[in-house]
Parts: structure tokens; C-alpha cells; sequence
């Protein structure tokens, strides 16, 4: 047994979605609640279900003492399902150190997100955007530099067979009988000024373990019987200058099947293939914009582009791209996007960087109007 697999944690109980500052509600001077509720428009060139719904409600509480101690949880209620956002507590050494214990996100890559739009990048979907599991996370933060490490157990759930959650994790299924089972993170940023220039530059690395789930029902008699190692390493960069902001990064991840060139992952209840081994290549632009219309202060206007590159047998590259504006009025905060994908799972395609047969590009027009109190 690997050092990855003998801490086990249970799946306790930060961020929002967007980077739109939510005014919770004081109720101590250490304790804030809050939440938020949505409705979703969405029109997609592929099918002709066009609707306006409920999207989400969700709880969030906060706590923060004088002595150090802090956590945070957020509680999510979709349509067709109830998650575990994040939950985790910890300590703030001082003020350059702090240490968290719990479901809590992993620290890779661009942060807090890869993207501006509501929609996310292309690496959401293959898990290496907004990914929380559960686990421990020591965080430096001094003068330019940042240092995470983390070890994480499991999960959010600890168990791959759970197709309803939130953030994307390896999921159990008769073709891919395989759970997560112990991950470490470590990842470094240096934030350097230059006149009105802002650059924040960075590299992650993540090295995990998948467990074999042998009484999977249905498993595939091929599939291969032994543990899995994972390997993922990115490169980013971000700057800003006044309004406008440029994210660029370049990520390379790799599940060492023997057997097969496709790893199951799940969320949103449903699971679905990517590619074992592909690069990823992300970049983004944005414009924030002041205005007085009416009760509408800003407007976030942006361009999200993110590509998986994946080559062999049943596999193809997958694109997304995302042109929209986030628009804040007051306590409301929305999203008007258009999504083209190209064989891009949640976009018209059924994976990430894989072929089944429809490749093409497909389109579609998202609006997510909330409320966060």
C-alpha cells in the first residue's frame, strides 16, 4: 500500500461562482450567513427544449475568530439534485500562514477560476478547475509569493459511484472501475508589479492515485485490475493592466491506464469519458467596465477559450469557446453567455477529447440571472 492511500478522511461538510462579493448576513461579530438563488435561460442548437428555470439555491455560513480559527461551508439545492459545495475549518498561524481541514478546493492552476464566464473552461469539465475534495491544504502567502501543498484523501464524497456532485472526480463504472484514492498538490505563484502593469505567474503540479473497485456490476472482464497512477502539471500566467485581464496556461495531465485510452468522470449526476492523456491550452480576456444604468454598476465583458489536444484510437481534440458579460446590479449578479463547443461535453458533444462519432461544433445560449444575499 502507497503512502497516497493510508489517510482516509471523511467527507465533510468558497468561493461562489462568480468573483461578485456576496453582503451576507452579520449575525455575530464571527459569524456571517448568506446564500444565493438563480433562474437559468438556456437555448442550445441541438435539441429544441428552450426554457427559463430554476437553476440553484444555495446556503453559505462563515466564521472567523479573533484567536485564528475560521470555516466556511456552502450547501447546494439544484434542480434535480442537493451537493456539497465546500466544508472545511482551520487555522491562520499568522499572517503569512494558515492550514485547512475538509472539503476544500484544490489548489492548481489559475485561481480562483480559469475562466470568467459562468460556463467555466474546458478544464472544469476534465476536473482541474474549481475542484474540491476532501483533504488538508497549507497555504503561505507572504509579500509576491504563494506556496499551497496539499494532501488529499478522497473526494468530496468518497465514493466514485456518486454521480451527483458538484465539482468533476474520477467516477466508478463497469468501463472504468476505478475511484480516487490519495493526491498530493503543490503549486507556486509570484505576483510582480511593473508600473501599471499586474502579472501573476505560476506552476502546479498533482500526483494521485486511483483504487481498483472490483465489485463493480457490469465491470468490463478487460479492464485493467491494478491501481493507477495520475500525474498533472501546468504553467499560468495572468495580467492585468487597468480594466482588462489576460489569462493564458498550458496544462498537461495524464491517467496511466495499460489497457485503455479513456477515464470516466462524473458530475451533475451523469458520467462520461475523457481522454487518459491530453494538453490543455486555455486562454482568456476580459474588460471590466464601470457604468451608472440604472441600478446595473459593471459590466464584465469576456472571451474564454480553451482547447483539449488528445491523439490514438476513438479520440479527438475538444474546443470550447465563451463570449459574454457578467453584469452586476446591486445584490443581483448575471451571466449572458455564448458557448460554441467543439465535441465538447456539455456543449453538444458526449465527452472531452474523445470520439464517438459526432465531432462537430454546436452552440448555445446560456443567461444565469442571481440573487446572493
Amino acid at each position: 500500500m502507497s503512502f497516497l492511500k493510508k489517510a482516509s478522511l471523511p467527507a465533510l461538510l468558497i468561493i461562489p461562482l462568480c468573483s461578485f462579493q456576496t453582503q451576507a448576513v452579520e449575525v455575530t461579530d464571527e459569524l456571517d450567513i448568506g446564500g444565493a438563488v438563480r433562474v437559468n435561460y438556456a437555448w442550445k442548437d441541438y435539441d429544441n427544449n428552450a426554457k427559463l428555470e430554476f437553476e440553484l439555491f444555495r446556503a453559505d455560513v462563515n466564521y472567523k475568530s479573533e484567536d485564528g480559527l475560521f470555516a466556511s461551508a456552502q450547501y447546494r439545492w439544484y434542480q434535480d439534485m442537493d451537493v456539497i459545495h465546500h466544508a472545511y475549518m482551520g487555522y491562520q498561524f499568522d499572517d503569512a500562514q494558515s492550514i485547512k481541514v475538509g472539503v476544500t478546493q484544490v489548489p492548481f492552476g489559475l485561481l480562483p477560476y480559469a475562466a470568467h464566464s459562468f460556463w467555466f473552461g474546458a478544464t472544469y469539465y476534465i476536473g482541474f478547475e474549481d475542484d474540491y475534495d476532501a483533504g488538508i491544504h497549507y497555504q503561505y502567502q507572504r509579500d509576491n509569493l504563494r506556496v499551497d501543498l496539499a494532501y488529499f484523501a478522497n473526494d468530496e464524497y468518497g465514493k466514485g459511484t456518486r454521480f451527483d456532485r458538484y465539482s468533476f472526480d474520477v467516477a466508478t463504472t463497469a468501463q472504468s472501475p476505478y475511484e480516487e484514492a490519495g493526491q498530493l498538490n503543490a503549486r507556486i505563484e509570484y505576483d510582480l508589479k511593473q508600473g501599471e502593469f499586474s502579472h501573476k505567474i505560476g506552476g502546479s503540479f498533482q500526483y494521485g492515485q486511483l483504487d481498483f473497485v472490483a465489485n463493480v456490476s457490469g465491470r468490463d472482464p478487460i479492464a485493467n485490475t491494478d491501481d493507477i497512477n495520475t500525474f498533472a502539471g501546468a504553467a499560468h500566467w495572468q495580467a492585468d493592466w487597468q480594466k482588462w485581464q489576460l489569462q493564458l496556461q498550458y496544462l498537461h495531465y495524464d491517467y496511466d491506464l495499460n489497457n485503455s485510452n479513456r477515464i470516466a468522470l462524473s458530475a451533475f449526476s451523469y458520467p462520461f469519458d475523457i481522454a487518459a492523456q491530453a494538453d490543455v491550452v486555455t486562454a482568456n480576456i476580459s474588460k471590466s467596465m464601470d457604468v451608472d444604468w440604472g441600478p446595473i454598476s459593471n459590466l464584465t465583458c469576456y472571451n474564454d477559450y480553451s482547447t483539449v489536444i488528445a491523439s490514438g484510437d476513438g479520440l479527438a481534440d475538444s474546443v470550447q469557446n465563451v463570449t459574454g458579460c457578467a453584469v452586476t446590479a446591486g445584490k443581483f449578479y448575471s451571466y449572458v453567455d455564448w458557448i460554441a463547443g467543439k465535441n465538447m461535453y456539455f456543449a453538444g458533444g458526449e465527452g472531452v477529447g474523445i470520439d464517438n462519432g459526432d465531432t462537430a461544433w454546436h452552440s448555445r445560449l446560456n443567461i444565469n440571472i442571481g440573487w446572493y444575499f
